[in-house]
């Protein structure tokens, strides 16, 4: 009974934390003018994502890592086709419009994401340390990028011409090579 009691006082303090992380944030960028899809897309992010993340490493730090990696897999899924789907209802008539931004780069970027992670996933599954810490490069990256689009940078050209011609397909040889050093799961 008394796990009960925990489970529903964490649950709590997660989402009410979780929401004033995403107020606060959310007016903090928006004071300085950046766009609402950008604020959506960082802050909004991270604020929604930071109780996962708490979950997901509290999970490890027991040994619990069914857990960690459940909870990741299971809210990307939900925020996919459950946040989007009672969007699109909520929306009525008029639908749930998608900003030309998101069609021309981030829904990119998400596939992207999602298809680097499957050598990962299928090949001696587990995570290395070395993979987390590229993953998290990698988000600090696209936010770097989100920022400079949003101010419109000078820099921003040049920040992607070196990811494009360089990082990206270093990533790919990289993740390619240690596929082929695992064995695949179930060997």
């Amino acid at each position: 009974m008394n796990e009960i009691f925990l489970f529903l006082g964490g649950v709590i303090a997660l989402v009410l934390g979780a929401e004033s992380l995403v107020r606060g944030a959310s007016k903090l960028s928006l004071s300085f003018g950046i766009s609402p899809l950008v604020v959506g897309l960082t802050v909004v992010a991270f604020g929604t994502s930071a109780p996962e993340t708490t979950v997901s490493v509290s999970a490890v730090l027991s040994g619990q890592t069914d857990i960690a990696v459940g909870n990741v897999i299971g809210s990307n899924i939900f925020n996919i086709l459950g946040c989007v789907g009672a969007a699109g209802i909520a929306s009525g008539a008029a639908g749930l419009s998608i900003g030309a931004a998101v069609v021309s780069f981030d829904i990119w970027v998400m596939l992207a994401v999602a298809f680097a992670c499957l050598p990962i996933f299928v090949s001696g599954r587990e995570i290395e340390r070395w993979e987390g810490g590229l993953f998290l490069l990698y988000y600090f990256i696209y936010v770097a990028y989100l920022i400079l689009a949003a101010q419109q940078h000078d820099q921003l050209q040049a920040f992607s011409s070196v990811m494009l011609s360089f990082v990206v397909p270093i990533t790919i040889v990289t993740l390619v090579v240690s596929m082929i050093r695992r064995p695949a799961a179930g060997s």
